[in-house]
């Protein structure tokens, strides 16, 4: 049963924002889509495999790692000292086809002025297969992922400041979208404007909304159609 919409401590204005800072998974496509269950599962039998583990230890494992170092790949890394590229690519070889494409989101997108980036815990070959399902990859200036974050995951503020550094957003300027409370925290104290993309989801509401939250939204299109600011001459367009 989905929750209510909480109420974000402080609505603001997106009339300012330049730079358009999505997450991937259960933001850009619903959640209904369970990808992510997939890749759940993908991870688990990779520690079976890894550790010769049945299959609830494994997931008490993966599970473990996850609250502990923000991904259970982090997790992998520090005490078994698992090569990073090979678990992602094996976890996210997976059917993207439960995502379909979807026209409105690719209108939204045009419509909306400014830079637009990926910022995902997944890879750059995961986020490029959804994309391509969804029909919108070339609205994207970059992906930021986990390699390109030296495997710290969100929330990790250092892969915030990486992220800016990178792309030379200037955080004033930019929003953040995202399905996960904790992942806005670091975003909104840099100065960023903070959208929250409810899912529905129990295990993605960790926290409530506060402070942190400027927006909250169980239709990302029709929020991006409502709020996004009209093309305002040179400087504003898509790029």
């Amino acid at each position: 049963m989905n929750r209510p919409l909480p109420r974000p401590t402080l609505v603001r204005s997106v009339d300012h924002v330049t730079d358009w800072i999505f997450d991937l998974d259960n933001t850009l496509y619903p959640a209904r889509c369970n990808l992510f269950s997939q890749v759940d599962r993908r991870i688990g039998l990779f520690i079976e495999q890894l550790l010769g583990l049945e299959q609830a230890a494994a997931r008490d494992l993966q599970k473990r790692y996850f609250r502990e170092h923000g991904t259970s790949l982090r997790g992998l890394m520090t005490h078994h000292d698992v090569d990073p590229h090979a678990f992602l690519h094996f976890v996210h070889e997976i059917d993207v086809t439960p995502v379909s494409p979807s026209p409105a989101l690719e209108a939204a997108l045009a419509a909306l002025p400014g830079r637009k980036f990926i910022f995902t815990n997944g890879s750059v070959a995961h986020a490029d297969r959804v994309m391509a399902r969804l029909g919108v990859a070339h609205h994207f200036e970059g992906v930021f992922d986990i390699v390109a974050a030296d495997f710290q995951p969100k929330p990790d503020p250092a892969t915030y400041h990486s992220l800016i550094a990178r792309h030379g957003i200037d955080p004033a300027h930019a929003a953040m979208i995202e399905d996960l409370p904790r992942n806005l925290r670091p975003a909104a104290a840099l100065g960023m404007t903070t959208v929250l993309v409810l899912t529905g989801e129990e295990w993605a509401m960790t926290e409530e909304a506060g402070d942190h939250i400027h927006h909250v939204t169980d239709d990302l299109v029709g929020w991006l159609s409502e709020h996004a600011p009209p093309v305002q001459g040179p400087g504003r367009s898509d790029r």
